[in-house]
């Protein structure tokens, strides 16, 4: 028993060590990297407190928002990028007070509390009463800037808007698009979609990287990564090649 507790004392200055050292050699880290460097990151974004699944050395969506997520905490710019500024802040930083153990501090007035558990999978979750009001509170933030990892009205991205909108009527549901996607049932073509609907698109990497309501006549609403929230018609030359489904989730 002895030998595991030096064991782990041993690993765990090892690891400080070593963000110690990366903090002055600053190897700039993002969306696609991989190796030791960022199976260092992600070692100790966990022992921080920062939820990213398994430490696999590959930078992929999940660490990106763990990262921009310790960016914000720490007020420094949200990136999601891990340079120079990161890796000092890393160098220095304690475990957070909250996690997935632990409550979060209380909700301002710009992150509604939910006390709903979160809305299952495959099923429609929306009830069709509801549908005015979502979409009315989606536009309500039109203008809101992009802000990547964003998830209050000082700045959203995509599904960190579509979890606010749907918190602000006492529906919960995930942070990320791609478990957004999980929601409702598949359309098989956009006649069958109705307002209140979710609609997805692969942007930056494959899979749902992007999504935004339906409001009907072939339009939707999304926190659009140039222009901040607006709506945009599905026949966007933009965004019709990179759509990739609707999900139904009006009952």
């Amino acid at each position: 028993m002895k030998k595991r507790r030096l064991a782990k004392i041993a690993a765990v200055l090892s690891l400080a060590l070593l963000v110690s050292a990366h903090a002055f050699a600053s190897p700039t880290l993002q969306n696609g990297s991989h190796g030791h460097d960022v199976m260092l990151l992600q070692q100790k974004l966990t022992e921080i407190g920062y939820s990213l699944g398994k430490a696999d050395g590959v930078f992929g969506k999940s660490t990106e928002q763990a990262v921009a997520q310790f960016q914000r905490d720490q007020k420094i710019r949200v990136t999601g990028v891990v340079n120079a500024a990161t890796w000092r802040a890393l160098k220095t930083a304690k475990k957070r007070p909250w996690g997935s153990d632990v409550q979060p501090p209380a909700k301002t007035d710009d992150t509604p509390t939910v006390k709903a558990p979160l809305a299952p999978n495959n099923v429609p979750i929306l009830p069709r009463a509801k549908v005015s009001n979502i979409i009315q509170t989606a536009k309500n933030y039109i203008g809101t800037p992009y802000t990547f990892g964003g998830t209050t009205p000082k700045g959203f991205d995509c599904s960190g808007y579509l979890q606010y909108v749907f918190a602000k009527n006492g529906i919960s549901i995930s942070r990320l698009a791609d478990d957004q996607y999980k929601l409702g049932t598949r359309t098989k073509s956009t006649s069958q979609l109705e307002p209140g609907d979710l609609v997805f698109f692969t942007t930056y990497e494959p899979g749902p990287s992007h999504c935004g309501i339906y409001l009907g006549s072939g339009n939707f609403i999304h926190a659009s990564s140039s222009k901040g929230v607006r709506i945009d018609a599905l026949s966007n030359s933009y965004w019709q090649p990179r759509y990739i489904g609707g999900k139904h989730i009006v009952m």
